[in-house]
């Protein structure tokens, strides 16, 4: 049977999503490493995964999908249950869904979507920390907002990935951007087909510029076309970033969050 799961996670204490090392080998602990070790002893049989949208070190997800195969006969809510109870606090198995044999976690999904959340004063964050970017400068949202338009549609997004990306190429589909302010709070909603190795970091790092005056509202298209990393500003933090889920068509037959 393959099983499609939502897990939730807080990256704080994880070296990304990406198994590094061989399952019984000592490494680096990742959010996939403790996902299938937890599945493994559910099923009493080793267990490897597949996930929509791989995360870096420190970014959390609400709602990672992952599939696996399994010969054991465990009820949906077994795997939900039984995993999670052998799972760290800070990871989460929400739901579990059997689905068809073809379905695959990332080739499947239509989308991906991402939040970013800056906390915009002249304090620093006590409470929340882990979940938010801090900028003291005075952002202006809907400067930013403006500017971010530029990227919508399919482009080559060269200046915005890291120069360790093992993508084949740059081009990706930006379905949608908004930035907002709420209270305290600038807002970044990002949707595309796929993103590149810390595109969405990479974006707002250079929102920021622009919010801050330091840039034209212009610069962002400006830097779309350069397709040059080294003229983009600075990889935003790690924690203001969530994975919010991908989506996926509706004859998947997985729950509303992450079905279009």
């Amino acid at each position: 049977m393959r099983y499609a799961l939502g897990v939730e996670y807080d990256g704080s204490g994880f070296s990304g999503w990406q198994r590094l090392s061989q399952p019984g080998e000592p490494g680096p602990p990742t959010v996939q490493a403790v996902l299938e070790h937890a599945l493994g002893q559910v099923a009493d049989a080793p267990v490897a995964t597949v996930c929509a949208g791989r995360t870096d070190a420190g970014v959390h997800a609400r709602c990672q999908v992952v599939h696996f195969d399994s010969d054991a006969a465990r009820e949906p809510r077994g795997w939900m249950l039984g995993a999670t109870s052998r799972l760290p606090p800070a990871v989460a198995v929400r739901w579990c869904v059997p689905v068809a044999g073809d379905f695959h976690a990332r080739f499947g999904a239509l989308a991906r979507r991402y939040r970013y959340r800056i906390l915009n004063r002249p304090v620093r964050p006590a409470l929340a920390r882990q979940y938010l970017a801090w900028c003291r400068r005075p952002l202006d949202a809907a400067a930013m907002h403006r500017a971010a338009q530029a990227l919508l549609g399919e482009n080559d997004f060269s200046s915005f990935r890291t120069v360790h990306c093992q993508a084949p190429h740059a081009r990706r589909e930006l379905q949608r951007i908004a930035v907002a302010r709420d209270g305290d709070e600038v807002v970044v909603e990002v949707q595309a087909n796929a993103f590149l190795h810390h595109m969405v970091r990479n974006i707002v790092g250079s929102l920021l510029e622009v919010g801050a005056g330091d840039r034209p509202e212009a610069w962002i298209a400006e830097l779309l076309a350069a397709r040059d990393r080294a003229l983009a500003g600075a990889t935003a933090p790690a924690a203001g970033l969530l994975f919010v889920g991908p989506l996926y068509p509706g004859s998947c037959a997985l729950p509303a969050e992450v079905s279009r």
